[in-house]
This record gives structure tokens, C-alpha cells and sequence, in this order.
């Protein structure tokens, strides 16, 4: 196993995330040693969902604004109804997007994030999932759709919902590690 303190992780979130697809990636890659970085579309505290109820809340390390992609090897984003619906509407949420596939690295979603690799033109001849709702989207946007708890195509990693984050955990931390390897 490759250690993983050289990592550097961007997640993007803002207001309406699912808590645990934002809190519980977080932790695992922290505990694996990565750097991790929140960016938002304000500075001021975002706060998650649980089961549909208003959950916990965390402060951005950065805005959107203020991200230089070169600086992360990784890029996760939470699921959730609401975020992933607010940040595609956000330009230069979508250009972070593309630019993290544009320079072939690690992009994780789950949920509903995968709303945000559609609106950034990164899924035709993909395979991915996502949360059922998502998956003529996708399928329209060019991507294979699976039902399976974690996709992975490439650099490119897919999950369907809160139960599957156990695997989308393992698949992150392993192409990160596969990552980290490679530029070792």
C-alpha cells in the first residue's frame, strides 16, 4: 500500500449535500493520510442533508473562485439532491470538473454528482452509475449505465447512494493510491 500523505484531495460541495457522501469520503481519505479541501460557492458555512432533514454543517477551506486544479490530485463530490444541482449551475464549478478530467485525474461522484460530470461534457463512452433518477441522463450524455454499488472506468469513479459509500471509499483510495504510486 502506497502511503497517502502527498495526496491532495479537492471535494466541492455547497448548501443541500448528503452528509455522509460528503463527511464519511472525508474521513477515510483523512485517515488514510491524504490532504483534503473543501471548496464551495461561499466562504460562509454549508449545510448537509440526512434522510431529507437539515443536517450538520462545515466550513469551505476555499471558494470555487479560488481553486487552482493543479494543486489536488483527486477531485470528490457529494451527492445530495440540492448541491449537485446548485453547483452545475455555477461555471466555475463545471470548468473544475473538466479541467480535473481534462488533466486525467482521479474524479469521484456519488449520488447525484454525477450531474455535475454531465454537465461538464466528461461521460459519452463512459461507464458509470449514479442514484436511479440520474441514469437516462446519463445514458443520454453518452455514458454506459450500470446498477452496480461502484463503477469504475479508469480514473473515473461512480456510486449510487449512501449504502455504497464502504465501496466508493475503497475504489477512491485505491486509484489514489495507484495514483500516488505512479508519480512516486
Amino acid at each position: 500500500m502506497v502511503a497517502l500523505s502527498q495526496a491532495r484531495v479537492l471535494m466541492l460541495a455547497t448548501d443541500g449535500f448528503e452528509q455522509s457522501e460528503l463527511f464519511d469520503p472525508r474521513e477515510a481519505l483523512l485517515d488514510a493520510g491524504a490532504q483534503v479541501t473543501l471548496a464551495s460557492l461561499k466562504p460562509d458555512p454549508i449545510t448537509g442533508e440526512k434522510g431529507g432533514e437539515k443536517g450538520e454543517s462545515i466550513t469551505p477551506d476555499l471558494t470555487v473562485d479560488a481553486v487552482d486544479t493543479a494543486d489536488y490530485d483527486a477531485l470528490v463530490l457529494p451527492g445530495g439532491v440540492g448541491n449537485p444541482d446548485k453547483l452545475r449551475m455555477n461555471k466555475r464549478a463545471v470548468e473544475i470538473v473538466r479541467e480535473f478530467f481534462d488533466a486525467d485525474k482521479v474524479i469521484a461522484a456519488i449520488c447525484h454528482a454525477p450531474w455535475l460530470l454531465i454537465e461538464a461534457d466528461v461521460v459519452d463512452g463512459k461507464r458509470a452509475t449514479s442514484w436511479p433518477s440520474l441514469r437516462t441522463d446519463l445514458a443520454n450524455a453518452g455514458a454506459s449505465v450500470l446498477d452496480e454499488e461502484v463503477v469504475v472506468d479508469g480514473k473515473l469513479i461512480t456510486s449510487r447512494n449512501p449504502g455504497d459509500i464502504p465501496a466508493f471509499n475503497r475504489a477512491l483510495i485505491h486509484c489514489l493510491e495507484l495514483e500516488m504510486a505512479v508519480d512516486a
